[in-house]
């Protein structure tokens, strides 16, 4: 069975290098899994998730001039995150628009002060020559 792009093989981690790791696969070929390919999660060490001689689940990402891409994170089965939705207070319907616009104004003045203060902290409360 030849293979092709999109398949998913298994295939044994032959050598382990600071970029990815090169993985034997059926018909004696060989390719590499990118460091980025090997986890959803942060990867800084691919010796931290992979062993010499590990078998594993590769696809096929690409193959060109007898080079073959590899991916272990796109074999793996597909799970869904769940969303975080937050929740906000919601506004007060019976409010008139000066009523909103009175209580706009306030926060307003209230983060402009508040950046003023920060401002001023930093710079120094005088002018200095």
């Amino acid at each position: 069975m030849a293979l092709a792009v999109g398949q998913i093989v298994e295939g044994e981690v032959s050598n382990i290098m600071k970029f990815g790791a090169f993985i034997n696969l059926p018909e004696d070929k060989s390719g590499l899994v990118h460091i980025s390919q090997i986890s959803d999660s942060y990867v800084e060490k691919v010796s931290d998730h992979l062993e010499k001689g590990q078998k594993v689940q590769v696809k096929v990402l690409s193959m060109k001039d007898g080079k073959i891409d590899l991916s272990i994170k796109e074999a793996l089965p597909k799970t869904t995150k769940p969303v975080e939705v937050t929740l906000t207070k919601p506004e007060k319907k019976d409010l008139s628009f000066e009523d909103k616009l009175s209580k706009f104004l306030k926060d307003s003045n209230e983060k402009y002060e508040a950046a003023r203060s920060r401002q001023n902290a930093k710079m120094g409360t005088g002018r200095r020559r």
